[in-house]
C-alpha cells in the first residue's frame, strides 16, 4: 500500500481492505486502551499516529507533533512503531525478552515492529508497552535528548 493521504484514522481504515482493517483495528482498539492520558490520535505519515500535540510540545526537530507509537498497513505486512521500544535500550530489551516469553516470533526493525496477523502479536505485552510511558514523561526524554 502506497502511503496514504487520508484525512482521519476512520478514512484510513476505510480505505483498507477488509482482511487488514480488521487487523489494523484490533491492534488500534490496544493501543487506545492502554494509551496515557495526553497523547492524541492523529494521521501522521501516512498511517495512524499517536502523539504529543503540538498545543503541548511545539517545537520540535521537525515541527510536527512528537511521535510516541504508530500503527500502518504496509504493502506486505503491517506496522507497529514503538518509539519508546527504539529510544530505551533497557524498555528494548525488556519488550524483546517479554516478546520472547510469550512464544511470539519477533520482526522488528529499530522501531518497527512488522506483523502479518493479529496472532503474531502479544496483545497484553503491546498494551504494557504503551501504557508505560507517561506523556510528560516522554516530553522530558525528548527535551533531554535536545540538549545534548
Amino acid at each position: 500500500m502506497a502511503i496514504s493521504r487520508a484525512a482521519t484514522v476512520q478514512d484510513y481504515l476505510a480505505e483498507l481492505p477488509a482482511d487488514r482493517r480488521a487487523i489494523v483495528a484490533a491492534v488500534r482498539d490496544v493501543i487506545r486502551k492502554h494509551l496515557p492520558k495526553g497523547y492524541v490520535e492523529q494521521m501522521s505519515f501516512g498511517m495512524i499516529g499517536y502523539n504529543v500535540p503540538l498545543s503541548r510540545l511545539p517545537n520540535t526537530f521537525n515541527k510536527q507533533p512528537l511521535c510516541y507509537a504508530g500503527l500502518a498497513s504496509q504493502k506486505n505486512y503491517c506496522s507497529l512503531y514503538l518509539m519508546t521500544v527504539y529510544g530505551d535500550p533497557v524498555q528494548a530489551a525488556w519488550f524483546k525478552s517479554e516478546f520472547k516469553k510469550a512464544g511470539k516470533k519477533l520482526d522488528m526493525g529499530k522501531s518497527c515492529v512488522r506483523f502479518k496477523q493479529l496472532d503474531d502479536l502479544p496483545l497484553p505485552l503491546i498494551g504494557q508497552v504503551i501504557a508505560a510511558t507517561p506523556m510528560e514523561r516522554y516530553v522530558e526524554i525528548y527535551e533531554a535528548s535536545r540538549k545534548k
